[in-house]
């Protein structure tokens, strides 16, 4: 089948521009020192996990237990959750899956950490835990290196657990910013004979920049993988990286320079980027995808030389992929205009 020939609204990835994202990264990981291991909430399929492990990455990342547990079943052996685990149904679920494949989690707070120390107490397979570290980013984190050292220390003391490192979500465009932080925990961590074994940055935007982070040990991308309007926005790609678009069917024209499309908040979701709008129109560089409500996107045309019909078929790059990928249950992998595989979203909705 054509692309044009699906039904909409529809999740299209170019297989080529996928694979070519990935050896980029891989390469560029290889040639700093880096290890790679990619976060699949972008993309949640087994398929493409299995692609960035055989491209050379180390394992995977997710960001919950359900992700885990779909990876886990398709046979990615390799996983990082970094992520506070709290409550017995989830540490028995982490549990399950902890005998079953290599797991490493984090832990920002000694009631993360008890937890874990209560449920894993087994002294020849201990869990891996990391200490997440807010570097900038304002999100989970211990707040300063002697807080990671203290709760390292309290990692190290529990019988069932093992410290494994440091953890890091950055602020966009400070690495020398996170390089300071870290290298002074890591100075730390050193001199109370507690080494850390990985040191794990993350994020896309300022990925081939992460050299910088020399403290570093690996990296966790995500987006990288289909790139989106915000990572062209970043500096990190171009539109021409951008390998997940939606098409989506032009369903009213009620004025001469404004189109409806069948793709809403339920199918491009609502995040704004520094571009406008909420997506770039493949071959109509200045719509505008003005608004959205559930089902409806309204497209400004005023400033278009050619403008879609009725019942017309456009594709649109959209702001933040990983959200989308989230809101479909097929993703169709296409080459050169054809669809070659259309594979279920194993992990969409599994956010507990």
């Amino acid at each position: 089948m054509r692309v044009e020939g699906l039904d909409t609204p529809a999740l299209v990835i170019e297989l080529p521009r996928v694979q070519a994202n990935l050896k980029r990264a891989q390469a560029f990981a290889d040639k700093v020192g880096l290890e790679l291991r990619p976060h699949i909430k972008t993309h949640k399929l087994p398929f493409f996990a299995k692609m960035q492990v055989e491209y050379g990455a180390a394992g995977i990342t997710c960001q919950k237990l359900g992700e885990a547990e779909v990876m886990a079943d398709a046979g990615l052996a390799d996983i990082f959750l970094p992520y506070n685990i709290l409550g017995r149904d989830k540490l028995d679920r982490l549990a399950a899956l902890h005998r079953r494949v290599a797991m490493s989690v984090t832990a920002d707070s000694g009631e993360t950490l008890d937890g874990y120390a209560g449920r894993f107490t087994d002294t020849a397979r201990p869990l891996p835990v990391l200490v997440e570290c807010d570097t900038g980013g304002g999100r989970c984190g211990v707040q300063s290196p002697r807080e990671a050292l203290e709760l390292a220390r309290r990692i190290a003391g529990a019988p069932g657990l093992r410290f494994d490192g440091l953890m890091t979500y950055p602020p966009r465009g400070k690495p020398a910013q996170v390089e300071a932080w870290l290298a002074e925990a890591v100075a730390l961590l050193d001199a109370d004979g507690l080494t850390p074994g990985r040191v794990s940055n993350g994020g896309s935007p300022d990925y081939y920049r992460s050299d910088v982070v020399r403290s570093a040990t690996e990296h966790r991308p995500g987006t990288y993988i289909y790139s989106d309007r915000m990572q062209v926005g970043y500096g990190h790609s171009t539109l021409e990286d951008c390998a997940l678009t939606v098409l989506a069917t032009v369903v009213s024209r009620p004025t001469a320079d404004r189109a409806i499309l069948d793709a809403g908040s339920k199918a491009l979701a609502a995040d704004r980027c520094d571009a406008g709008g909420h997506g770039h129109l493949v071959g109509y560089p200045d719509a505008v995808v003005a608004s959205l409500s559930e089902e409806h996107a309204v497209v400004d045309l005023s400033r278009c030389a050619a403008r879609p019909r009725v019942g017309d078929k456009v594709r649109v790059v959209p702001n933040h992929a990983c959200v989308v990928s989230n809101l479909f249950d097929v993703a169709n992998l296409a080459v050169d205009g054809e669809i070659v595989e259309s594979l279920p979203i194993l992990a969409r909705g599994r956010m507990g």
